[in-house]
């Protein structure tokens, strides 16, 4: 399985890591520390050294409570950024907005791949991401961040999370969207209790038996406070370790935080699961 990102090309044969670069001051782990083109850049050059293969640029936090940004504050946050990054690293650029007008320039600035945490469900979405050429990950969320985490509940998780990106995938289609260029993400986190949220992780292969590509976030989740009671500053082991059991379980790419630790991990997964 190959993904297209404008030109990159990604082996999804192995697992590949997403970096994840909030250029948000609210943001639940790291909110405010990379707010502005030169201390971004910084970062998102950090993240390709340690091995990314796409850096994930978000302008509007999408954590439980979060409040949402206008148009023109997501793309002042986000645009220069996408630019400085497409200027100097061979890293696939990642846009995480549900705002069509921020897809669309940011896809004109250089981005190869969007993440939608509402499935490109927002007017006009489905439409410019049809255009753009380019992957879009389509991720399940139950409510909206405001008020996601209250009482999220399911009769069945798994099912629903699955006939939901399933519908969502059948829409892109019609919108002309190929298969090859579809993502799935069951949405850890998003609207799901820790419960939910392990049911989702321990039964993803019936995710990734769909024939798309599957992408996990679990990194710094409020799942691992729960289940471990550590702070976000605290939480770098059991990520990594969400993150190995996510490619063990089938996923093609990981969005996470420490990179570098995850890079090396998953491929040592990914080397164990090769094996005949």
């Amino acid at each position: 399985m190959k993904l297209d990102c404008a030109g990159t090309v990604l082996d999804l044969s192995q697992p590949q890591v997403m970096g994840i670069l909030n250029v948000t001051p609210d943001s639940f782990s790291d909110g405010g520390r990379f707010i502005g083109r030169d201390a971004a850049l910084a970062q998102a050059r950090t993240r390709a050294e340690e091995g990314a293969a796409l850096v994930d640029i978000g302008g509007e936090s999408t954590r439980p409570g979060a409040a949402p940004v206008s148009v023109q504050q997501e793309l002042d946050r986000v645009i220069p950024v996408i630019e400085a990054v497409r200027a100097e690293l061979p890293v696939v650029i990642s846009v995480d907005t549900s705002k069509p007008e921020v897809m669309r320039a940011a896809v004109a600035a250089g981005a190869g791949f969007i993440n939608d945490v509402r499935a490109l469900r927002e007017p006009g979405a489905l439409e410019v991401a049809a255009a753009a050429g380019v992957p879009v990950c389509l991720m399940h969320m139950q409510g909206e961040p405001h008020g996601m985490q209250q009482q999220p509940q399911y009769a069945d998780v798994v099912a629903e999370v699955r006939t939901f990106l399933m519908a969502r995938a059948a829409v892109c289609a019609s919108a002309g969207i190929p298969r090859e260029r579809i993502v799935l993400d069951p949405g850890f986190g998003f609207g799901k209790t820790v419960a939910h949220n392990l049911q989702l992780l321990k039964h993803l292969p019936l995710l990734v038996d769909t024939g798309y590509a599957i992408l996990a976030g679990l990194s710094r989740k409020s799942l691992i406070g729960s289940v471990l009671d550590l702070p976000v500053d605290r939480r770098l082991a059991p990520s990594v370790a969400l993150a190995v059991l996510a490619v063990w379980q089938g996923a093609h790419i990981v969005r996470v935080h420490d990179v570098a630790a995850t890079v090396q991990a998953v491929r040592m997964c990914a080397a164990v699961r090769q094996v005949d």
